[in-house]
């Protein structure tokens, strides 16, 4: 009975489940196989004004065995997004969550151009906007909810004018939102441009070109921020301010009308299995044991990051050997998880009762700082920032404009940006943390800070620099904002290499500390704001906010938020807060270096434009490229053409600029042109025969030329030898000048067949003696070929 309900309930086309052992299991696969089949009929929509423009998010019709999905479209752009979790626990540090956003090539209408021409492996433009989704939406997870969760973007369809990364983050919290998931969402995502002093809300990609702020902010309910991710060309701070408040009030738009799709379509959260929270009483029974021992180290000014380590793991294995003695039946997840509750309980009662930092300092001031600059003579540019025990190394290196990062077809379709010619490269050995590791290749962090540190300084670089710069910055000791050390590192390596920047950069982390009403679920009682932090500070505080720019403005900006959201006061006091102690660093910075260096380094790259005239390309090139080819073998230089007569030379060094211009003049100089007579007939003397034709020479010194099968003679040959030519052989060729194109001497043999009136001239050496005295035949209507 109950297989005759399957098919007749569900269709023909639904899914074949078979029995199971028991009947409950049959009951649920039959009840979701149902809900699935006629979730159609339940399709669900919304419209949001956002910006003048209407978002429309859906649900109901694709990919509806996940457990939630949505689909966001804003003009023609359009990207489904699909949420699925497991009804299994997976115990760990942090909550297993994954997100990963992918560019499909036929949603811009290109094929991948890589040999199998398909998608393969992560671009890192899909990298750095699946960790925008992660931080938006990871803070919304219920604690202890230690379920395997995956978000899964891809782009359906790009019209060129709408950026699918909003639509990707508005589009998880729809699909998570309406799932039945444990999520207190939802949320709602907006990007602020500002174009001529005007803020525009989810501005196009032809206005995000002219736009000098690109700020996406994640708002919660009741106008709390979740997420900042931001670059900005030098925007004032009250500028900054007043587009993160215009942004957070279009979130609460989003957020609105995703509520009415929940509240309509939307199914009752799962019942978890377990929910990993340490018990109430094992808690207890480690504040008796521990909390005095841990607040004698947080007290103790004296340790430095490793030996305060040392000291909490000390008391960590001795608690949680004691919590094993007294709670035999506790998991091990339990025992370690209450000894971090209250350490971290310990730690936050200092900041917020105390007015303390583990280090001594108040919550406002800096760690110690130390500059130094050219490191290395033979480096392009070099500085070294340490800020207390974080310590960034960043190096700076010209090259080519050829040598700018390429972006693939499909990044460069959904994007707008083709090449970069300035690049910061982040590196984390894990050295800098005492630690052992595999170093492979760059990870997402990496990816991130790097990227982060990259927007900082952009904005400063000039434009029209005629080189590509590349920062490497590698920490070599991390205790905190090793982000923010790489951007006050790499504008002191940038002016130790004489790039003319605009003005110097520095940035800063603040963090936060807050303290929640227990009868009120989010509501925060009372807060402290800590400048610069501590790698312990961030991992038991509830806010990262980096924030870097110069004496003027903001340049970039992102704050990772670990509670469920943020009031705008805290936000702007934050902001407030990083801008005082950003003068700050910046003032410590020029007393090493204040601004650019007047002239690159001696043995820095050197660029040169080379006029090259049309009569002369051909020798400059050489056949088939031999001698461009060769000169840049040879010196290492890089050659470029920018127009008709016009090359750009780059030399890594002036030693080689000044190889280079010899070769150039050796390979360009004058074949004493003006001594040939246009129309005159001259002996020339075969060099080499080649199938195509002869190479003659009409002086000893000169560039031997090609003298064409067609040039030949009257008759049609296919080989010199059909003539009887021989290497060393002399024969009369008519010169016509040289090709207004590319350059090439033009001969002819054939039109000598002919009984015309001709003047003979030979050439023994540099110096040409004139052997006939008529008039030159000017008529060219039998020269039909170019010759070289």
């Amino acid at each position: 009975m109950l297989l005759l309900l399957l098919q007749r309930g569900i269709g023909a086309s639904a899914p074949r489940y078979r029995v199971g052992n028991g009947a409950s299991v049959f009951l649920s696969q039959f009840r979701a196989a149902q809900s699935r089949a006629w979730s159609n009929k339940h399709a669900a929509s919304v419209q949001v004004d956002v910006g003048g423009r209407k978002l429309e998010i859906s649900s109901g019709k694709l990919a509806r065995f996940a457990d939630g999905c949505a689909v966001v479209q804003l003009g023609d752009t359009s990207v489904m997004v699909t949420a699925v979790s497991k009804t299994k626990p997976s115990p760990s540090q942090f909550m297993p969550l994954v997100v990963d956003y992918r560019q499909k090539g036929a949603a811009a209408g290109r094929i991948p151009t890589n040999h199998l021409r398909r998608e393969l492996g992560s671009t890192d433009n899909e990298i750095l906007t699946g960790r925008i989704i992660d931080r938006s939406i990871r803070p919304l997870f219920p604690s202890g909810y230690f379920y395997d969760t995956q978000i899964l973007c891809n782009i359906l369809a790009v019209d060129g004018v709408n950026e699918p990364d909003i639509l990707a983050i508005n589009g998880a919290s729809a699909a998570l939102a309406l799932s039945d998931i444990p999520w207190n969402g939802p949320i709602g995502a907006v990007r602020i441009g500002l174009v001529d002093g005007e803020f525009i809300v989810n501005p196009t990609r032809k206005e995000m070109v002219s736009s000098t702020l690109n700020l996406v902010v994640t708002g919660a309910p009741q106008s709390q921020i979740v997420m900042i991710e931001a670059g900005a060309e030098n925007v004032l701070q009250q500028d900054f301010c007043h587009a993160i408040k215009l942004g957070v009030k279009h979130t609460q738009q989003i957020i609105q009308g995703i509520q009415q799709m929940v509240k309509e379509y939307g199914p009752e959260k799962r019942a978890l299995q377990k929910s990993f929270s340490a018990p109430e009483h094992i808690v207890e029974c480690a504040r008796r044991l521990a909390t005095q021992r841990i607040h004698a180290v947080f007290s103790d000014y004296t340790h430095d990051k490793i030996s305060r380590d040392e000291a909490i793991n000390k008391i960590r294995l001795e608690t949680e050997e004691t919590l094993k003695e007294q709670f035999p039946e506790a998991d091990p997840y339990e025992t370690m998880e209450s000894f971090s509750i209250v350490s971290k309980e310990v730690f936050r009662n200092i900041v917020l009762n105390e007015y303390r930092r583990c280090d001594g300092r108040d919550l406002t001031s800096l760690r110690d700082i130390n500059c130094q600059v050219d490191l290395f003579k033979p480096l392009h540019g070099s500085g070294l920032f340490q800020r207390g025990q974080t310590q960034v190394l960043c190096t700076v290196t010209f090259d080519s404009l050829e040598s700018s990062m390429k972006s693939d077809p499909v990044t460069a379709a959904l994007s707008g940006v083709k090449d970069k010619n300035f690049m910061l490269h982040y590196e984390f050995p894990p050295f800098a943390t005492n630690e052992i590791g595999r170093v492979t290749g760059t990870n997402r962090r990496e990816l991130g800070h790097g990227a982060l540190a990259e927007k900082a300084l952009k904005p400063v670089i000039p434009k029209d620099f005629p080189f590509t710069i590349r920062i490497t910055s590698e920490v070599l000791e991390s205790n905190g904002s090793s982000s923010m050390a790489s951007a006050c590192g790499g504008s002191l390596a940038l002016m130790d290499a004489g790039v003319p920047i605009s003005a110097p950069v520095a940035g800063v982390a603040v963090g936060l500390v807050t303290k929640f009403n227990p009868e009120k679920y989010g509501e925060i009682v009372d807060y402290r704001l800590l400048t610069d932090i501590l790698g312990i500070e961030d991992y038991n505080g509830d806010m990262d906010f980096k924030m870097a720019g110069t004496s003027k403005g903001i340049t970039a900006l992102q704050a990772d938020i670990k509670i469920p959201g943020l009031p705008l006061k805290i936000v702007m006091e934050a902001i407030q807060q990083a801008t005082v102690a950003k003068k700050e660093i910046l003032q410590i910075m020029s007393k090493t270096i204040a601004k650019p260096r007047p002239n690159r380094k001696e043995n820095g790259p050197v660029v040169e434009t080379v006029q090259v005239p049309l009569s002369k390309r051909i020798r400059f090139v050489g056949p088939g490229g031999y001698n461009l080819k060769k000169l840049q073998a040879e010196t290492g230089v890089t050659v470029s053409q920018l127009d008709e007569e016009t090359f750009s030379v780059f030399a890594p060094t002036p030693g080689a600029m000044h190889e280079a211009q010899e070769f150039i003049i050796e390979a360009c100089k004058d074949d004493q042109d003006h001594q040939l007579e246009f129309g005159a007939v001259y002996t020339a003397t075969i060099t080499e025969i080649r199938d195509i034709g002869v190479m003659l020479k009409l002086y000893p010194n000169m560039t031997p030329v090609l003298l064409h099968n067609s040039q030949l003679d009257h008759r049609r040959i296919k080989h010199p030898s059909a003539l009887g030519l021989e290497v060393g052989q002399q024969i009369q060729v008519k010169y016509f000048g040289r090709d207004p194109t590319d350059g090439r001497m033009r001969l002819s043999r054939k039109v000598l067949q002919s009984p015309a009136a001709t003047v003979v001239k030979t050439l023994t050496d540099r110096n040409s003696i004139v052997l006939g005295s008529t008039s030159p035949v000017t008529d060219t209507s039998s020269f039909s070929g170019t010759v070289d």
